[in-house]
């Protein structure tokens, strides 16, 4: 009997989409459902895996482009900017404990 553990997946892992590029060059993502750190690859391939943080004074082509109140996060060590998943649930309302 195989170990499912090392079972190949019947379905492809996730990827994160580029959705835009800004003027300066930053790249637009959107997160994959429950993704937390950053999924870019730098020139050698070395994953960043930089956590994202939401990000609130973001510039005005950012504004333009998303909207002002807009929920975006940034990684914290290559600055790509990422866009929450459509499948979750929105994380900018008041927390209520």
């Amino acid at each position: 009997m195989a170990n499912p553990k090392y079972a190949v997946p019947d379905k492809p892992a996730p990827v994160a989409e580029l959705v835009a590029r800004l003027a300066d060059g930053t790249k637009v993502k959107r997160r994959i459902p429950r993704m937390r750190a950053c999924s870019e690859k730098d020139e050698k391939g070395k994953l960043c895996a930089g956590h994202l943080k939401r990000w609130y004074f973001f510039g005005e082509e950012v504004k333009s482009k998303f909207g002002a109140g807009a929920e975006i996060y940034r990684c914290e060590h290559c600055r790509t900017l990422y866009l929450p998943n459509l499948e979750e649930t929105p994380r900018s309302g008041t927390l209520s404990y």
